[in-house]
């Protein structure tokens, strides 16, 4: 599929819906454009949330770990 697209005086451009629905792209979704030889590529961007623990939240993963190593070792 083939379109033309514009770009505003601010630099924005609009992905047509046809184009947005074959690629499976929704509102929010982040992408990642690089040069090509063939010129500009567009492609899905991969993101994962990053939780940062505070050392309350740390204690309680230690607190509980200790108490299955506990466990496990009445199971042996």
């Amino acid at each position: 599929m083939r379109l033309t697209l514009s770009v505003s005086g601010r630099g924005l451009i609009t992905i047509p819906s046809q184009l947005r629905q074959a690629a499976g792209i929704r509102p929010k979704d982040q992408l990642i454009a690089e040069t090509t030889p063939d010129g500009l590529l567009l492609r899905p961007a991969v993101t994962l949330p990053i939780e940062h623990y505070s050392a309350e939240r740390i204690a309680e993963f230690d607190t509980e770990e200790a108490k299955l190593a506990q466990w496990y070792s009445k199971k042996s």
